[in-house]
């Protein structure tokens, strides 16, 4: 998915502070999302919770739209025209409803619930997502994966996948990166992390061993959730510092709950975003602009779009200043 607002903000990440904690004392900080339009002609509107300034890396995730339900007569859907990535990798889940996904590779697939479409920018790639005309409701998480310096550049890829269903007692989960509840996918990452859809049943409770190297995020989709003695509300996102090695969810509502939970070791490389690139200078974001703009090889040609590419905003007249996680208290 693109990030297509209009006057993006230059954003330095780093998770560069030692925020580890008991494994027998877990602290969830709750961080709330922003709206923020998609755009399009309706503009469909999505919550964004990653990055913010209370919170801009877990593990190497660094993005994290949510989305819906949305009334796709009302808003028009989805309609995002070829724009390019750098630096990232793109996970798509849904819900609901149904995407049509495009890219400069040639891939040619769609994105439906309980199935993940993974694309890999590496040094560039371009493509488009369209929700489908059978759509009525669309509901679901766009999510980036920051590459580490020495995958940065890698080259393109797409991977779909297909996680099968862990039903415990009160809960179904599906793993579609990493590891959990017995069941690892088997989707290459370039860093150590974890992707898993959670539903619980009403008044439901699970504890689910995790890496303690991991810290964790815990996207509250539907339900009322307490996370580790905390309470989530839906579209909040529960922040668990590295150190735990279990997690205890309890759906406190009297209907099901859905969550995304998501982890990896803290990212200790410091990044800029901006708009749909991840470097590690503001020039790296300058040259990237600059090859999008030129219509250069850098990011290929997506065939079959029946429209113009999505133009790159400008540039911000300072460079950015560093935004970090915050210390330990």
């Amino acid at each position: 998915m693109s990030n297509v607002e209009a006057e993006p903000s230059e954003v330095r990440c780093g998770a560069l502070v030692d925020d580890r904690q008991p494994a027998e004392s877990p602290r969830v900080d709750v961080l709330s999302a922003r709206e923020v339009p998609l755009g399009g002609p309706r503009a469909m509107p999505v919550r964004r919770t990653l990055p913010q300034r209370a919170r801009t890396l877990i593990g190497a995730w660094c993005f994290a739209d949510h989305y819906g339900p949305d009334d796709v007569s009302r808003t028009g859907g989805m309609d995002v025209a070829p724009h390019p990535h750098t630096g990232l990798q793109t996970v798509s889940w849904l819900f609901s409803g149904e995407i049509e996904h495009r890219d400069t590779l040639g891939s040619h697939a769609f994105v439906r619930p309980g199935e993940m479409n993974l694309m890999t920018g590496g040094y560039g790639i371009a493509h488009t997502e369209v929700s489908t005309p059978d759509t009525t409701v669309l509901h679901g998480v766009q999510l980036w994966v920051a590459l580490p310096e020495e995958h940065r550049d890698t080259a393109r890829d797409f991977q779909h996948y297909v996680p099968g269903t862990v039903r415990l007692d009160g809960a179904e989960i599906r793993v579609f990166l990493g590891s959990l509840a017995g069941d690892t996918s088997p989707v290459r990452t370039f860093s150590p992390l974890l992707g898993a859809e959670i539903g619980l049943a009403p008044h439901a409770e699970i504890t689910l061993p995790v890496d303690a190297a991991f810290e964790h995020g815990l996207l509250v989709d539907s339900g009322d959730i307490r996370l580790a003695g905390t309470s989530l509300a839906r579209a909040e996102l529960g922040y668990v510092h590295p150190g735990a090695d279990s997690l205890t969810l309890v759906n406190e509502s009297d209907v099901p709950a859905r969550a995304v939970l998501l982890g990896g070791t803290p990212f200790d490389e410091e990044i800029v975003m901006w708009w749909n690139f991840v470097g590690r200078s503001h020039e790296d974001i300058v040259r990237a602009r600059e090859d999008w703009e030129a219509a250069s090889d850098r990011f290929g040609t997506v065939e079959g779009y029946p429209g113009d590419r999505l133009p790159a905003p400008s540039l911000p007249n300072a460079v950015i200043t560093p935004r970090r996680n915050p210390p330990r208290r």
